[in-house]
């Protein structure tokens, strides 16, 4: 029996979470506390598919799902946006089978761009799934016991980058609420310089509010003005991986190597976290966002985005499209004041 909620009540919530934390391959983004954060810091449309058997009533699997639309680019079902893996999750093949089913028929009645399910690990096999993206793996890297054998991990290079922020006096401070304006005023002129629309303050309330025990900020800050940022996420299922989401770096303090500096205090905050591993996020193979966190020492591990495209094409609506790099080009010229008014509501719309 395949459930369908939009808001899930108290009782299914904690059902939910004794199921994924019972699950030895749930990921954090499967958290229910991030439907919450897309509906109210993105206004997406969230469902929740969840697989019961029909005797118990035991939960055998679930698929979040949220719902992207916009007159720009089109009507996506995406499992789910901005995060890197929250595909379907269940006990056993067929309880898989069944929510994909439930998945495309939400698609087609919705009238779909197409269907996107975001998988970590093995690709799920699935007839209607007949695209898959996995051009971008995730860069992990396993977590030493402490610090100091953290520290002697690294290359000599990386540590050499490090020290050489400390004749810039920089200082990190992690917080919640109280760091977010210091934190989006170097997101937002980071996603400008890159010419990328910038999510909308609110989006990074909302998950804080949604995560209060796994969701924090990290500021960097040299002679009191802030250069560096970071949102840390937690594990809020398994407590095994600390991941950062979104992180910026003003140009201007590359020099002083603020972004090393600040990347080895969110690995530290991990250990502090007793988080096994870190998650750097995804990048291309061999673009210079892969070397960085390559040189931490960071592993790639496969992402598999699969897609059942409805209508058009399922890159269309991509940053990285490349009949977008005038756009591109333009954008990194626009003011940030003016990028902070636009920006949230395209950014919205690319699931």
């Amino acid at each position: 029996m395949i459930e369908t909620h939009t808001r899930p009540e108290a009782s299914t919530r904690e059902h939910i979470l004794a199921y994924l934390r019972a699950h030895p391959h749930a990921a954090p983004e499967l958290h229910p506390a991030w439907l919450t954060a897309l509906r109210t810091g993105l206004a997406h449309e969230p469902t929740l598919l969840i697989h019961r058997t029909g005797r118990s009533g035991d939960i055998r699997g679930l698929l979040p799902l949220a719902w992207v639309r916009s007159r720009l680019f089109g009507r996506f079902l995406v499992s789910l946006p901005f995060l890197n893996r929250a595909g379907v999750l269940a006990d056993d093949p067929d309880a898989a089978t069944r929510l994909i089913d439930a998945a495309v028929q939400l698609a087609r009645q919705g009238r779909a761009d197409y269907l996107e399910l975001r998988h970590a690990g093995q690709p799920t096999e699935h007839r209607a799934l007949t695209e898959t993206r996995d051009d971008k793996p995730r860069m992990i890297l396993d977590l030493p016991g402490s610090p100091d054998k953290l520290w002697d991990g690294f290359k000599a290079k990386v540590r050499n980058q490090v020290r050489k922020a400390d004749r810039y006096h920089p200082a990190i401070t992690f917080g919640r609420h109280e760091l977010l304006d210091g934190f989006y005023s170097v997101f937002a002129v980071t996603m400008r310089d890159l010419g990328t629309p910038v999510y909308p303050k609110r989006f990074f309330r909302a998950i804080l509010d949604a995560l209060p025990d796994h969701a924090e900020l990290a500021l960097v800050t040299i002679e009191e003005a802030a250069v560096a940022g970071a949102l840390l996420i937690h594990d809020p299922v398994h407590n095994h991986t600390t991941q950062v989401p979104s992180a910026a770096c003003l140009r201007s303090a590359n020099s002083m190597n603020a972004n090393m500096f600040m990347y080895h205090h969110l690995l530290n905050r991990a250990i502090e976290r007793s988080a096994s591993r870190f998650d750097f996020g995804r990048s291309t193979l061999d673009s210079g966002t892969y070397r960085f966190k390559k040189q931490w020492g960071a592993q790639p591990e496969p992402t598999h985005w699969q897609q059942m495209p409805l209508h058009g094409d399922t890159h269309a609506a991509r940053p990285d499209n490349p009949r977008y790099q005038s756009r591109i080009e333009t954008w990194r010229k626009l003011p940030v004041w003016l990028t902070r008014v636009i920006g949230p509501p395209i950014v919205r719309c690319i699931p």
